[in-house]
């Protein structure tokens, strides 16, 4: 799973950044929020550890989508008044408390997938809802490099590290939004913390269809087979970002130049 996911970071973190550039930050956060690593990761998992023990590790990811929503607010509240460290911090530490929280109650997939969407609605709240300009600068050529390097070293010390932590603990880091951090840290520093806002608001809009995937998943894999579970999940997932990116589009930002 770690080749997978070291092959996989620099193509996602390539992706978001150049669409990102193209078409707004938020599609970028949009991107990323896809279960585009989660759920190669959740089907290997199932065939090295087998459907149950897939399923029962689909009530980590589904905690962590409310986590990430707890990440994003932080973020955003924290970057109107400080600079990204702080609000990293901020976001971050909101994230460790919303997991734990959420994995101390030990509750259902049911309800851990109602408090996903419901942490999701109330985090877009706190976000624009109007048509706001921000500068685009002009990023220096080390700009998507250092992002990938960055994106990759993260992902490979998470990685290391949860192997150590056992499942419980690496079930909380295996949600931490690592790329959508990546892409608001350096948009935040070379944009503004608008700029960043996006992003996150982008991650958010992103996460209905990762919290529908999982929870398709999570209830189709003990009754029927891998494949059809994953498919499944997939076309839940394909149809809530349908959704979602309609959504994102009606409320897309408008740039200027610097």
């Amino acid at each position: 799973m770690l080749a997978l996911k070291l092959s996989l970071t620099p193509i996602l973190i390539l992706l978001a950044s150049l669409a990102g550039r193209r078409w707004g930050e938020a599609i970028g956060g949009w991107i990323v929020g896809l279960p585009l690593t989660s759920g190669p990761v959740a089907f290997f998992l199932t065939l090295d550890q087998g459907p149950v023990f897939a399923q029962q590790a689909t009530a980590g990811s589904l905690a962590g989508t409310a986590a990430q929503a707890c990440f994003a607010v932080g973020y955003v509240l924290a970057a109107e008044h400080a600079g990204w460290p702080l609000a990293f911090c901020a976001g971050a530490a909101a994230f460790a408390i919303g997991a734990a929280t959420l994995q101390a109650l030990a509750l259902p997939h049911l309800a851990l997938f109602l408090i996903a969407l419901a942490a999701l609605t109330l985090g877009l709240r706190a976000m624009p809802r109007r048509k706001l300009r921000y500068g685009v600068a002009t990023l220096p050529l080390w700009d998507i490099p250092a992002r990938i390097a960055v994106a990759t070293t993260l992902v490979v010390s998470v990685t290391a590290a949860a192997a150590a932590l056992g499942p419980r603990l690496s079930g909380l880091l295996a949600t931490f939004p690592i790329f959508a951090t990546v892409l608001a840290v350096f948009a935040h520093r070379v944009q503004g913390p608008e700029a960043a806002r996006q992003v996150l608001r982008g991650l958010l809009l992103g996460l209905y269809g990762f919290a529908s995937f999982f929870i398709v998943l999570s209830e189709l894999l003990v009754r029927t087979g891998v494949a059809t579970a994953f498919i499944g999940a997939s076309l839940a997932a394909m149809l809530i970002q349908g959704i979602s990116f309609k959504l994102m589009r009606r409320g897309r930002v408008v740039r200027s130049e610097w």
